[in-house]
C-alpha cells in the first residue's frame, strides 16, 4: 500500500519528536483539561501544518475592520520549519480541489464553551467507534480542531458534504472551512492564536505524527457514513428542497425567502447552543428560567430535561457552569418553572372548563339518553377499530390502490382517522383539516381535498354529518356497515397499532411508510415480493424504501425476510431534522387559526353591559343652550 505525497521535508523523525517533547505540567491556554498531552513547543507542533494542510501554503491572518480575516494574498507563502508570527492558517483544500484532512472546527461563536467540550467528546466518541484515526488540538478561546487525515485525497463536495452531515450532529460544529473551495483554511496546531497564546495539542505528539503518517483508510469511512447516513440523508433532502425553492422562485411562483427564517424558537436555540439575548436576560439564571418556563408549558417532565441536557440541549446544561451547580439547581428551578406556567394556566380562561357533553354543540349533535346508551363504551371503540382495520387490509385497500399516488395518501388518511378514534375513544371526529396535516405530514388544502374522496371511497365506513360552522370542524362518524360485519368478525386482529404517518416517514415518504407497516404488523416475517403484493406499491418503489430503511437500521434482513430492529423512530425523525418540519407547520397552523378566529370574532355582537350606559355616580343632567346657540348649530 502506498502512502499519498505529502509536503513534509523538514518534519522531524518520530524518535526525535519522542526527545524533544518536553513534560512539564504548563499550559499554553487557561482552557486546559485534564488529559492534554504534555506540554510540546509551538514551534514542535507547527511541524505538523504540512501533514494536515490540503496545500503547502498558508495565509496570515489581520483585522478587516471588526473582523479578524485571512484574506487572500497576492504571494502566498509556503510552510516552512519556521513557526509564523502572525496566526496563521493552512488551505483546507488542494489546488486539484481535493482534501487531505477533514477539519472539524467547534467553535464558541456558535455555543458555549461547555457545549463546545461536549460535542467535540461526542464527535470523538463516534469516531473512535467508528475506527476513525483523529488528532485534536484546542485554542486559548476555548474552540477545538479536530483533525481526520485521510489517506486518499477526497473530493471537495463529498468532503463538504460529510462534515456537514457532523455539523447536523454537533451545535458548535462550524463547516465553514469545507465550504470554500478557494478560501477554506484553518489554524493547526502550534499557530499563534488573535487574543495571544497559541493552538495547543490535545493528542500527543509522538501519536499525533504517527496518525497524520498512518492516516485514515477508505474502509474507515465507509463506517462513517454509514453510522451518518440519517444526517446524510437529511442534508441530500435539504439541497434537493433549496433547489426546487430556488427554481420556483427564479420562475415567479414563490415570493423570495429571508435567509434568516428559521423554524426554531428562540428558546429553544438558546437551550441548543447556551447563547442567549443579553438586552432580553440579563443573567444565565434568567435564561434558564425563561427556557425551563418554555419546557413546562409544553408539557416536559423533569425526567424529559435531564434526559435533554446530554441530547439535543446541551447550551441549557452549559448554562449552569458545573455538574455540581446543575444537580443543585435543575430541581429546584424546575418547580419555579412548574409552579409559574401552572399559575398562567390558571389565569386564562379554559375553554373547555363550562363545557357539558349533553349540551347541543349545533343542530347535528346526538342527544344523550338516560344513561348514555347512545354513547360507545371504551372497550366498544378499541373492538371496533380492531374490527375496522380487518375490513381495512382486507377490502378498502385493494379499492384504494387503483387510484394511484392518491390512492397511497387516501390509505395513510383512513389510518389517521382510525388511530384518532384509538386515541380519542369515540366514533365521532370533529377534527380540523390542519390538526389532521400536521399528523400526516401533508398541506391541510390537501386534506381537505382528500376527506370527500376518502367518504365517497369508503363504501359507508366514513360519512360526513355535519358541515364546518364557525370555529368547529366537519364533523364525520365512523362507523362498521353491516356487509362488512360477518367478514370482520371472520378475520382475527393484527398485532400492533395502526398509525397515520409517523414522524420519520415525513423524510421517507408515504410509500415507506407502508411497507414498514406491512413488516411490523405481518402475521409472518415477510420476503420482497410479499411486501409488493401486501403493499400494491411497484417492484422498484418497495426495493428503493427497504434498500433507504435499511441503511437507516429500521430493518434488517434475515435470509429472504425482513424484521424490524429496536431502532427508535422518534430519534431518528429528530436527526432527519422531521421534528423541525413538524414544529413548523404547528407553529404556522397555530398562527392561521388565530387569524380565523379573529376574523370571525369581528361578526360577533358585543353585549353591553348597563354600567357602560349609565353610570350614577356621574352627574347626567345638562343645561339647555340659549337662543343663539342654536343659531350657531343651525
Amino acid at each position: 500500500m502506498t502512502t499519498p505525497t505529502l509536503w513534509v521535508p523538514f518534519v522531524l523523525p518520530r524518535k526525535e519528536l519522542l526527545h524533544t517533547m518536553v513534560p512539564e505540567p504548563v499550559s499554553a491556554s487557561m482552557h486546559a483539561l485534564m488529559g492534554v498531552a504534555p506540554y510540546v513547543k509551538p514551534e514542535e507542533a507547527w511541524s505538523l501544518a504540512p501533514m494536515i494542510a490540503g496545500a503547502p501554503s498558508y495565509r496570515l491572518g489581520r483585522w478587516v475592520g471588526s473582523r479578524f480575516q485571512y484574506p487572500r494574498p497576492r504571494a502566498t507563502p509556503k510552510i516552512t520549519r519556521s513557526l509564523p508570527e502572525r496566526p496563521a492558517a493552512v488551505m483546507v483544500h488542494g489546488p486539484d480541489g481535493c482534501v487531505a484532512t477533514l477539519c472539524l472546527d467547534f467553535d464558541t461563536s456558535k455555543a458555549l464553551k461547555g457545549v463546545v467540550d461536549a460535542d467535540a467528546a461526542r464527535v470523538g466518541r463516534l469516531l473512535s467507534a467508528c475506527g476513525v484515526l483523529f488528532v485534536e488540538d484546542f485554542s486559548p478561546s476555548g474552540g477545538r480542531h479536530v483533525y481526520i487525515p485521510l489517506r486518499d485525497r477526497m473530493d471537495a463536495a463529498d468532503a463538504r458534504e460529510l462534515v456537514e452531515a457532523l455539523a447536523l450532529t454537533a451545535t458548535s460544529l462550524d463547516p465553514s472551512p469545507h465550504q470554500n473551495i478557494t478560501d477554506g483554511c484553518i489554524r493547526v496546531p502550534g499557530s499563534v492564536h488573535k487574543a495571544g497564546g497559541h493552538q495547543t495539542l490535545v493528542t500527543p505528539l509522538s501519536q499525533a505524527y504517527d496518525i497524520l503518517r498512518r492516516r485514515n483508510p477508505a474502509s474507515a469511512l465507509v463506517e462513517l457514513r454509514a453510522a451518518l447516513a440519517p444526517e446524510l440523508t437529511r442534508k441530500r433532502a435539504l439541497k434537493a428542497r433549496a433547489a426546487r425553492s430556488v427554481a420556483a422562485q427564479r420562475d415567479g411562483f414563490l415570493p423570495q425567502l429571508s435567509p434568516t427564517m428559521a423554524s426554531e424558537s428562540p428558546l429553544r436555540r438558546v437551550a441548543r447552543t447556551g447563547l442567549y439575548d443579553t438586552a432580553r436576560y440579563k443573567s444565565p439564571s434568567e435564561a434558564r428560567m425563561a427556557v425551563l418556563n418554555h419546557f413546562s408549558a409544553c408539557g416536559w417532565s423533569l425526567q424529559h430535561v435531564e434526559n435533554e441536557l446530554t441530547g439535543q440541549f446541551p447550551g441549557l446544561a452549559a448554562l449552569y457552569g458545573t455538574p455540581q451547580r446543575q444537580a443543585r439547581l435543575l430541581p429546584y428551578e424546575w418547580a419555579k418553572a412548574q409552579s409559574f406556567t401552572s399559575t398562567q394556566v390558571l389565569q386564562k380562561r379554559d375553554p373547555h372548563k363550562h363545557r357539558k357533553k349533553a349540551a347541543h354543540i349545533n343542530n347535528t349533535s346526538q342527544t344523550l339518553t338516560t344513561g348514555g346508551a347512545g354513547k360507545l363504551s371504551s372497550a366498544g371503540v378499541h373492538q371496533l377499530v380492531n374490527d375496522l382495520e380487518n375490513i381495512l387490509y382486507a377490502v378498502v385497500d385493494h379499492r384504494l390502490r387503483a387510484r394511484g399516488r392518491q390512492g397511497l395518501s387516501l390509505r395513510l388518511l383512513i389510518r389517521g382517522l382510525l388511530g384518532y378514534m384509538r386515541a380519542k375513544e369515540t366514533d365521532v371526529l370533529d377534527v380540523g383539516c390542519r390538526t389532521l396535516a400536521a399528523a400526516m405530514g401533508k398541506h391541510h388544502v390537501t386534506i381537505a381535498r382528500l376527506l370527500p374522496v376518502l367518504v365517497a371511497a369508503s363504501d359507508g365506513i366514513l360519512t360526513k354529518v355535519a358541515d364546518a360552522r364557525h370555529k368547529t370542524a366537519d364533523v364525520y362518524l365512523i362507523q362498521l356497515p353491516e356487509q362488512y360485519q360477518q367478514l370482520a368478525r371472520e378475520l382475527s386482529w393484527r398485532k400492533g397499532k395502526i398509525h397515520a404517518i409517523r414522524p420519520v416517514f415525513r423524510a421517507l415518504g408515504d410509500a415507506t411508510a407502508l411497507v414498514y407497516e406491512a413488516i411490523e404488523r405481518g402475521r409472518d416475517s415477510p420476503t420482497t415480493a410479499d411486501l409488493v403484493r401486501a403493499t400494491g406499491v411497484s417492484r422498484n418503489a418497495c426495493s428503493a424504501a427497504l434498500t433507504e430503511m435499511e441503511a437507516l437500521g429500521m430493518i434488517q434482513r434475515q435470509g429472504h425476510t425482513w424484521k424490524t430492529t429496536t431502532v427508535n423512530l422518534r430519534m431518528l425523525a429528530a436527526r432527519l431534522g422531521v421534528m423541525d418540519d413538524y414544529l413548523e407547520q404547528i407553529s404556522r397552523n397555530r398562527h392561521e387559526r388565530a387569524a380565523w378566529h379573529a376574523y370571525l370574532d369581528r361578526f360577533l355582537t358585543a353585549q353591553v353591559e348597563k354600567a357602560d350606559v349609565f353610570d350614577p355616580e356621574r352627574d347626567e343632567y345638562w343645561l339647555p343652550p340659549d337662543d343663539a346657540a342654536i343659531w350657531y348649530a343651525a
